[in-house]
């Protein structure tokens, strides 16, 4: 779950970092009201779940309350990268001596969390990575002390050389790791992480990306999520306990565990077609679930076969086929539907499927086969 700017900043601020203040506006006017408090000279920036907002436009200086609300006119319902802008976010101006980033990532290969520090602020961390890797310098937090004051002064000596910027650099680090193990986050990032003329560090852009598996101990964020995040069919999938993520191929995939459709993806590239999602409807026996996977699928006009691919543990086949069944009653799908099915009562599922004329298969890589040639076809 990624969180806007001023949401990730307000969990930073909520944990002690020194955060450029600013407030959220939906409207011109009140882009123009919070830039006089602020006494005119503001940056308003669009709040939009993408990257690249300054070179699109959507991140601009204001020198006085009316230019504000000038560019806030340009800003609100700007299209960025597929995403309308509604809201923008109105900061004070911040004089700039140097920038640069801090960021926390949980690191997969070797399974801990990595804290990250550069002197090249303000842009791309990725860019950086594949120009100049030299100047990323790394740390990694003890998993039960955290990070430790030496190993945060290790990263901000290569950055700074003033011993009271050094001493609030090592401070902010800290509290940013402390923020990124509080939420259970997966990415907290500060970039950039700007020294003003008068030596005083202040966080100007912030990001955090949360864990959704880690939101159960953290209710009260979930509210927090955009919808304009996820697919409208991603949201239902949600609701109805399935993991759903939209992808750009013509065969529709429905299969229970994640390590399957995975699999199963992976066979339909390798017999020359392509996916057009990944559904997964976990380990549950209830048909409701084979029903909305299947009312989702079918929104979709690119798809041209929709398969199944079930191994039956918890899961019943023949619970999925009379959901399945059940679904096909009620939307009347144009296009073929063929399923494999193995596993717990999979003799009856076969049979159900039989009855109702759709082709049931036992191999998973006949199946593929299968749908492939009915997509080309």
């Amino acid at each position: 779950m990624k969180l806007q700017e001023y949401r990730a900043k307000e969990l930073f601020r909520r944990n002690g970092c020194n955060v450029q203040e600013g407030k959220v506006a939906k409207t011109p006017d009140e882009v123009f009201d919070i830039a006089h408090e602020y006494n005119g000279k503001v940056v308003v920036k669009a709040q939009v779940l993408v990257g690249g907002r300054g070179k699109a436009g959507g991140v601009k200086l204001a020198k006085t309350p009316q230019e504000a609300r000038e560019i806030a006119q340009k800003i609100l319902g700007m299209d960025i990268k597929g995403l309308k802008v509604k809201k923008v976010l109105v900061t004070k101006a911040v004089d700039i001596r140097h920038e640069a980033y801090f960021g926390v990532i949980l690191d997969r290969k070797s399974k801990k969390v990595v804290i990250m520090a550069s002197s090249e602020g303000g842009v791309d961390i990725e860019q950086v990575a594949r120009n100049t890797p030299e100047k990323i310098f790394k740390v990694y937090a003890d998993p039960f002390l955290g990070l430790r004051p030496y190993a945060a002064r290790y990263l901000i000596e290569k950055i700074y050389d003033n011993p009271d910027v050094i001493k609030q650099g090592i401070d902010m680090l800290q509290k940013l790791y402390n923020t990124f193990i509080s939420v259970n986050a997966s990415l907290a990032e500060i970039n950039p992480m700007v020294l003003t003329p008068q030596g005083q560090l202040i966080c100007v852009d912030a990001k955090i990306v949360l864990d959704d598996n880690g939101l159960m101990k953290h209710p009260e964020l979930e509210s927090w999520r955009d919808p304009d995040e996820s697919t409208p069919e991603e949201l239902e999938a949600k609701s109805a306990g399935l993991s759903f993520v939209k992808l750009t191929g013509n065969i529709g995939c429905v299969v229970n565990g994640a390590g399957l459709a995975m699999a199963t993806m992976d066979l339909v590239k390798h017999y020359g077609d392509e996916p057009s999602n990944f559904l997964d409807v976990g380990g549950s026996s209830n048909p409701k679930k084979v029903i909305s996977a299947l009312r989702i699928i079918t929104r979709d006009p690119k798809v041209k076969v929709i398969l199944f691919n079930i191994f039956g543990g918890i899961t019943r086949c023949d619970d999925i086929a009379n959901g399945l069944v059940e679904a096909i009653e009620e939307f009347k799908p144009t296009i073929p539907i063929i399923a494999r099915l193995t596993g717990t009562n999979e003799d009856k599922g076969r049979e159900i499927l039989k009855k109702a004329k759709i082709h049931v298969f036992s191999s998973m890589d006949d199946v593929v086969k299968k749908a492939v040639e009915l997509a080309k076809n």
